[in-house]
């Protein structure tokens, strides 16, 4: 009777107990694969732990340190130090570019400021030369001959030089200074187009204007190689600052020579310049230009405070842009003496270009030499003498 109970007893337990299962069957079908999937077997000590994870907080994974500290590697970064790149693009391995920010700030700041003032002077100095000085007459009157001085070709190539340099100039003065100058005046809506315009053909320009640098090299350049009779012109001033003073030249007196010889090797480095900005991130004409200074002792780098070649293809078109509009302003300064002596400045001037005739008695008293030589040549005067020829 007693063994009846206990299975009695047992079956109710049981029964009470089956909820519990169940409920604890249901959670572990809720529970991760992976929890049940974990061995009891210890792994050797020589095995390599899985358990590291990715990279947390910029962390390398393992908390490996490497040979490198973080202030090398930032360091390295900020100064601009090229790393690999699995990418086509090199240029990529460079994080920060901090010379870009100096670049900035000088052409914002000091160029900007130095290359106004430099054409401003310039400016200023030649209206002061002139209230001074005065229009430089042809002291003996007019001959009513005159004699050809520019043949068409030669005035051609002048014209397309003077012509394509002016568009140049303004259109980049332009990027320069249009910004603060041009456009508070015609608003945004205006100089955003006339801006882009201006740069399409600043581009093209530039050709016409180096093809007429190139013709006029090849007419030109036979006259101005200097003599002793440009020694003579420099000691008198060119007779430009006193009266009754005209010394002796041929074709080309030395003003004009120094003239030719800086428009040729400037107009050749805007040239240069140009091309590489024109093309960027082809060319290393700064480090292989450097390069080849040192090789015979110039150490140019040193002198500017600039840091040593080769330099990144960054740096290299951060350094055209700034030598091109150095070059380019000091060309237009150039320029603006020259078209004063030609226009207002002297007498008789701007008709060797206007129509390649000059009157007889100018070109005796500033090129004497290249008379007496065409005159020998058999070239006569053209037209009837109305004034006292220059001695």
């Amino acid at each position: 009777m007693s063994r009846l109970n206990a299975v009695r007893d047992f079956k109710t337990r049981a029964a009470s107990l089956l909820p519990v299962l169940a409920l604890a069957l249901l959670l572990a079908g809720f529970a991760p694969a992976d929890a049940f999937a974990q061995s009891s077997v210890r792994p050797p000590d020589t095995a390599v732990s899985s358990e590291a994870g990715g990279p947390v907080g910029g962390s390398v994974p393992g908390d490996a340190l490497g040979t490198t500290s973080d202030a090398e590697v930032w360091r390295a970064v900020r100064q601009g130090v090229s790393g690999t790149v699995s990418i086509p693009d090199s240029k990529a391995g460079v994080l920060v570019q901090s010379d870009g920010e100096d670049w900035r700030l000088m052409r914002n700041g000091p160029l900007y400021d130095y290359l106004g003032l430099a054409m401003i002077a310039t400016l200023i100095l030649l209206a002061l030369f002139f209230a001074i000085r005065g229009r430089i007459r042809i002291e003996h009157g007019k001959a009513g001959v005159t004699i050809k001085r520019f043949s068409l070709i030669e005035r051609t190539a002048h014209w397309l030089m003077a012509l394509s340099f002016i568009v140049l100039a303004l259109s980049g003065l332009n990027i320069s200074f249009g910004r603060d100058l041009v456009m508070p005046l015609i608003g945004k809506e205006a100089f955003g187009p006339m801006s882009g315009f201006l740069k399409f053909t600043h581009n093209y320009v530039a050709f016409a204007f180096l093809l007429g640098l190139a013709v006029a090299f090849v007419l030109w350049v036979v006259h101005n190689i200097p003599n002793r009779h440009d020694l003579v012109w420099l000691a008198k001033g060119g007779g430009l600052f006193s009266k009754n003073v005209h010394p002796p030249s041929r074709k080309f007196n030395a003003g004009q020579k120094i003239i030719f010889w800086l428009v040729m090797i400037g107009g050749l480095s805007l040239g240069v310049s140009g091309w590489a900005l024109l093309f960027p991130f082809e060319h290393a004409f700064f480090s292989d230009t450097f390069a080849a200074l040192s090789s015979i002792g110039l150490d140019v780098p040193a002198w500017l405070g600039l840091p040593e070649p080769p330099y990144s293809v960054i740096q290299e078109q951060q350094y055209n842009s700034l030598w091109h509009a150095i070059v380019a302003v000091a060309m237009i300064c150039l320029i603006f003496a020259h078209i004063y002596l030609g226009s207002v400045g002297m007498e008789g001037a701007f008709d060797a270009m206007g129509n390649g005739d000059v009157d007889l008695n100018w070109a005796k008293e500033h090129h004497s030499i290249w008379v007496e030589e065409t005159l020998d040549e058999g070239k006569a005067p053209r037209g009837t003498t109305h004034a006292q020829p220059a001695e």
